[in-house]
């Protein structure tokens, strides 16, 4: 029966002091889990670091089309009036052509996409 209680404190003593080192164990496993897998962690960051480069190429697209958009707009300006291009909105909106011209139908660039019912 001595045995069996010294088995027993001794036993209490052990499981007493290690304890610690599982919740200490436990609680960095918990925190390196969630920083990795977690709302904020590392697989997230990728995501957004992702979306940021998708809408980064986007931007560039849009900076790429304004600058077209622009420098056809700035050959129509009183100050510096381009006649082709005269001659080309003008027989684009009258929907008018000489009977020696040649026309080329080429296909439309694709639009942006449009914003879907609010």
């Amino acid at each position: 029966m001595i045995i069996l209680t010294h088995i027993q404190r001794l036993l209490g003593q052990m499981a007493r002091s290690a304890i610690g080192p599982f919740l200490w164990a436990g609680i960095t496993v918990y925190f390196a889990y969630f920083a990795i897998y977690g709302e904020r962690g590392l697989t997230a960051m990728r995501l957004v670091q992702a979306e940021v480069d998708q809408a980064k190429v986007q931007l560039d697209q849009v900076h790429q089309e304004r600058a077209r958009l622009e420098n056809r707009s700035a050959l129509l300006r009183p100050d510096n009036l381009d006649a082709d291009m005269l001659d080309e909105r003008a027989r684009l909106m009258l929907n008018y052509s000489h009977p020696d011209d040649v026309i080329i139908m080429l296909p439309h660039v694709a639009e942006a996409p449009q914003a879907k019912g609010r």
